[in-house]
């Protein structure tokens, strides 16, 4: 499968809210576009960048994304890169897609010089955890707590 994995472009907005939702509907949650293009252009192609955004194309069309930051561990004093998300549509997962995704992510935490690369997925996603355990990571436990401002 021929693809191309590069940065998002305001092009791309609309196709990633698309996608943001296909990804929420898989992981069984809900989600609302109302004002996510707003959002995300001003997160990733912004004045004050917050968010890294990756498009996997396919034929001219996006089929799949991954975004990430570089945040601070308190814990380590050093820097780690999270993946907030990391999703591809269903005919494009099993080609290596997501395996060369992750390659990229770790380059990119170590041009970085993060001590580790953080992510989460839900427990009942088990082709997502075999995946990322073949990848050589361990999970841990922990919750997830929300609470609005």
């Amino acid at each position: 499968m021929d693809y191309i994995i590069r940065p998002c472009e305001e092009k791309d907005l609309t196709d990633l809210v698309k996608l943001c939702a296909a990804h929420a509907e898989h992981e069984k949650s809900d989600y609302s576009p109302e004002g996510k293009i707003e959002g995300l252009r001003e997160a990733i192609l912004g004045k004050n960048k917050k968010l890294n955004c990756w498009i996997v194309e396919i034929d001219g069309k996006a089929e799949g994304f991954t975004t990430f930051t570089i945040d601070f561990s308190t814990w380590d004093a050093a820097p780690f890169l999270y993946m907030d998300c990391l999703f591809l549509n269903e005919k494009c997962r099993s080609t290596g897609i997501g395996a060369e995704i992750m390659r990229r992510i770790r380059e990119v935490a170590k041009e970085n010089k993060c001590v580790n690369i953080q992510w989460q997925t839900p427990e009942f996603n088990v082709r997502a955890i075999k995946f990322y355990v073949g990848l050589g990571s361990t999970g841990k436990q922990k919750m997830r707590f929300f609470l609005k401002p």
